[in-house]
């Protein structure tokens, strides 16, 4: 024993600041492939609530076709808005359940509101006048013609 040097004892401690330096390397790649899943979310969906309702996007070449599932909402419960780059569907609806037995004289009537709002961007500009938007067993279709790329000049004045 008299013999051992500090360099023949075993050192525990050796192997950590290896296993915390690859520790620290798998963080970080979780951190940045979980912020480009929340870029690509954002780039999608701008807004938090309503992400039960399903939104498509599709790029059918000369035009996008959004379409979102909106079961038990009539046109007149949705409103879209198109602004620049940026289309907003909202949707509000008022259901009302009767509950009660045989007897009318204890009818109960509750009325349940719910909403969604959903935001979708667009790749490329669209032709805002040419947009059309239609309802049909549950599914909303939004089509938005892409804007053709004006071949017009323009004449600019030097001041």
């Amino acid at each position: 024993m008299a013999g051992e040097t500090m360099a023949d004892r075993p050192r525990p401690f050796d192997g950590i600041e290896e296993l915390l330096d690859r520790l620290n390397r798998q963080l970080e790649t979780a951190a940045q492939s979980w912020e480009s899943q929340l870029d690509n979310r954002s780039r999608l969906d701008l807004s938090p609530t309503g992400s039960e309702m399903r939104l498509d996007l599709a790029d059918e070449g000369d035009e996008f076709v959004v379409t979102v599932d909106v079961p038990g909402y009539e046109s007149d419960d949705l409103e879209l808005r198109l602004s620049r780059e940026t289309l907003a569907i909202s949707g509000t609806r008022e259901r009302t359940h009767d509950v009660g037995g045989e007897d009318e004289t204890y009818l109960r009537r509750e009325r349940e509101t719910q909403s969604f709002s959903r935001q979708v961007r667009l790749p490329e500009p669209v032709d805002e006048d040419a947009v059309q938007a239609s309802v049909n067993n549950g599914i909303l279709t939004v089509r938005l013609p892409k804007r053709e790329p004006s071949e017009e000049a323009h004449s600019i004045d030097i001041e």
